[in-house]
């Protein structure tokens, strides 16, 4: 057997899907002209396809301290966080997230996906069980499955199954580690947090919340879904994202543990990976500071997601169970999602199309994700797109 032969249903499979969606494999943003715009495969297009939730890649402040952090420091740190890694911007985030989110520790991580596998890998272990939504993240998953922890998963925002589960395992006596999500990346909707705490709490568990689409979208603050439902004192690990609402791109767990610190010593994604540069760490604390200055940015994104939902809701198209800054629509096939998909890319419009196994049913989804940035001219673009398309 060849080294390769393993791959052969993935070959044949990508194969079958060239035939009808070779674009989609072929997708170049080959000039970005604004946080809105690009040039895709030579045309000009309307981006509501991105995480980019609250449009700071492109703003000013941002690129300047980016800009002023490699003058000063360089390109890179060219080494881990445990070597040489550690610069005072990495330090100062890792301050500035804990007072935002009114935590007493934070670790900063090189990228959200990191964040969870260091997390998640170490923070339990064999003996121990992680009970996780059946809809997280990739990461999430592969966090589990890098520790020595017994994984179980529940039905997704099934607080029936959660606690069936939960009360099994009492009599193994052992630490419990409830994983979710905030916003639910494929399909928007919300976790039931207050009642996923409530849990947590009568049954003595531990609780991660992973915020990454939710950071700077839900509560007062922006803090995230924790934050709204009022069930913040509950969770015992937030762990996020810069590459979402702050335009950048690193991780972090914020905790009231002291013990978090320890991770710094036992995870082996956070010894063994390069820290992030200066420039992201220092657009990063700038975007931060600005998202709390500029509560008017949530309010925005939020007028076009509802926006954009009641548009898509009112032509019948089978999107999620509520409004949210990620609005899928479901296909029963690959083929259908590529023809509107295509559609769309031809009016001026990319949405990401999101193919098994990544969907939670297998079928395939049409994935709007919108920004703050996105006049209501812009919206009405993408709405009337669908429109035609679906006409």
């Amino acid at each position: 057997m060849a080294i390769f032969d393993k791959f052969k249903s993935l070959v044949e499979i990508r194969q079958a899907m060239e035939e009808n969606c070779s674009d989609f494999f072929n997708i170049v943003m080959e000039d970005i002209s604004s946080t809105t715009e690009a040039v895709v495969n030579g045309r000009k297009v309307i981006l509501a396809g991105t995480n980019n939730y609250l449009g700071l890649t492109f703003n000013e402040e941002c690129i300047r301290a980016s800009c002023l952090a490699v003058e000063k420091e360089g390109t890179g740190t060219t080494g881990s966080r445990m070597a040489n890694g550690t610069f005072s911007g990495h330090v100062a985030l890792e301050n500035e997230l804990s007072e935002f989110f009114d935590r007493s520790h934070t670790i900063v991580f090189s990228t959200g996906y990191v964040a969870n596998l260091a997390i998640l890998s170490t923070l339990v272990g064999s003996g121990e069980v992680i009970l996780l939504d059946a809809d997280c993240h990739a990461s999430i998953y592969d966090g589990c499955r890098l520790g020595g922890a017994e994984v179980i998963r529940f039905r997704h925002n099934d607080i029936g199954d959660l606690e069936k589960r939960l009360r099994r395992l009492e009599k193994r006596n052992t630490n419990v580690l409830i994983v979710v999500e905030g916003l639910y990346s494929m399909m928007g909707d919300r976790a039931p947090l207050a009642d996923i705490a409530a849990l947590k709490n009568k049954y003595k568990a531990y609780l991660v919340v992973d915020e990454a689409h939710s950071l700077g979208v839900l509560g007062k603050n922006g803090r995230g879904l924790a934050e709204e439902a009022g069930v913040e004192e509950s969770v015992d690990f937030v762990i996020g994202t810069f590459s979402k609402s702050l335009g950048a791109i690193g991780g972090f767990c914020s905790s009231n543990h002291p013990e978090l610190n320890l991770i710094r010593y036992a995870s082996r994604p956070y010894i063994f990976t390069a820290s992030s540069s200066p420039s992201t760490i220092a657009s990063t604390r700038t975007a931060l500071r600005i998202m709390q200055e500029k509560p008017e940015l949530q309010h925005r994104l939020w007028d076009n997601a509802n926006l954009l939902y009641k548009r898509l809701k009112g032509l019948d198209l089978n999107v999620g169970p509520e409004a949210s800054p990620i609005i899928a629509i479901r296909y029963s096939n690959v083929e259908d999602a590529f023809g509107i998909w295509n559609g769309l890319l031809k009016l001026g419009i990319y949405v990401n199309m999101v193919l098994p196994p990544a969907t939670p049913d297998g079928g395939a989804l049409l994935r709007c994700s919108l920004s703050a940035a996105l006049s209501t001219e812009q919206v009405e673009k993408i709405g009337d797109a669908f429109a035609l398309l679906n006409s």
